[in-house]
């Protein structure tokens, strides 16, 4: 036969139920969402950070992208477009802001982006995103142009800013 679990007198008058037929403390529960909260504190930075290198990536494929189509527009007409609008370009990045494009014939030198000694970064177009903050300036040195993602080098060079 079976034992079947008895109920004792506590000391004090009451009885005990046994373990197995207890609910959880509100110590016990307290302790459980105190580690949920910890737990979600450590991982949800971490996210934000996968998220932010995840747009990064994105934008550098995407300038890529628009630089084999703006070469492909240069072999068949000749000339690069004055726009990424006129060659049916235009697109916006990983933040919301539209691609930034400058034809280098007949840019003024303020409007040419320049490298930390100050030299243009390419000779046939730039083409870059503000990046997360959506602010840039014309020095990359400047502290707006830090998160860009740029190409440089003609090509030879396409990430951010910061890393130039």
């Amino acid at each position: 036969m079976p034992s079947i679990p008895t109920c004792r007198p506590s000391p004090v008058g009451r009885t005990h139920l046994p373990r197995r037929r207890r609910g959880v403390t509100l110590v016990e529960l307290m302790v459980g969402v105190t580690l949920a909260g910890v737990l979600a504190a450590i991982a949800y930075p971490s996210y934000q950070a996968q998220i932010a290198r995840g747009r990064v990536v994105q934008a550098v494929n995407d300038i890529g992208e628009l630089s084999i189509q703006l070469e492909r527009y240069f072999t068949e007409k000749g000339k690069f477009p004055p726009s990424l609008a006129a060659a049916g370009l235009a697109r916006n990045d990983p933040w919301g802001n539209a691609y930034q494009y400058l034809n280098m014939d007949g840019a003024k030198v303020g409007q040419v982006r320049k490298d930390k000694s100050l030299h243009p970064l390419n000779t046939d177009y730039d083409l870059y995103s503000k990046g997360a903050d959506g602010a840039s300036a014309t020095p990359l040195t400047a502290k707006a142009s830090h998160d860009d993602i740029i190409r440089g080098n003609n090509g030879g060079f396409i990430g951010l800013a910061e890393k130039y």
